[in-house]
């Protein structure tokens, strides 16, 4: 298995952590912006895209701070990775919130990766006017 890249991405939102946090933690949420569907059984969620799925489990989260998901098909028994985690933090100057999306990739798919939570996240920002 390849070495994994940790990265971080920033995206400004004008709205509330509460409204945010529910884009980012329920199946309603996430089928909003994330994937075509979100399924969930207790802390597994089922993401469906156009020709694939994939399942995480919930293994982190604070109301209206964070989720983190890990990634069950892509996990081996010794591995703490690959997950996603999704970081609200609010801005104090600026009034607005600050949406912190933490991913892992090889090296030779990290900007396609990047660019894939680019394009996700401009679909979320838009139920946000921003």
């Amino acid at each position: 298995m390849s070495v994994l890249k940790k990265f971080t991405l920033e995206y400004g939102f004008k709205t509330t952590p509460k409204l945010l946090y529910t884009a980012i933690s329920t199946p309603e949420g996430l089928s909003r912006w994330f994937a075509d569907m979100v399924l969930t059984e207790e802390d597994v969620f089922l993401f469906k895209w156009e020709g694939s799925e994939q399942k995480a489990r919930l293994v982190g989260f604070k109301e209206n701070e964070y989720v983190q998901f890990m990634w069950l098909d892509e996990l081996t028994e010794a591995e703490k990775e690959p997950y996603v985690e999704m970081r609200i933090r609010n801005e104090p100057v600026s009034s607005e919130l600050a949406l912190l999306i933490t991913d892992h990739a090889e090296d030779a798919d990290l900007d396609f990766n990047q660019r894939i939570w680019d394009a996700q996240v401009k679909k979320l920002q838009r139920l946000f006017n921003v």
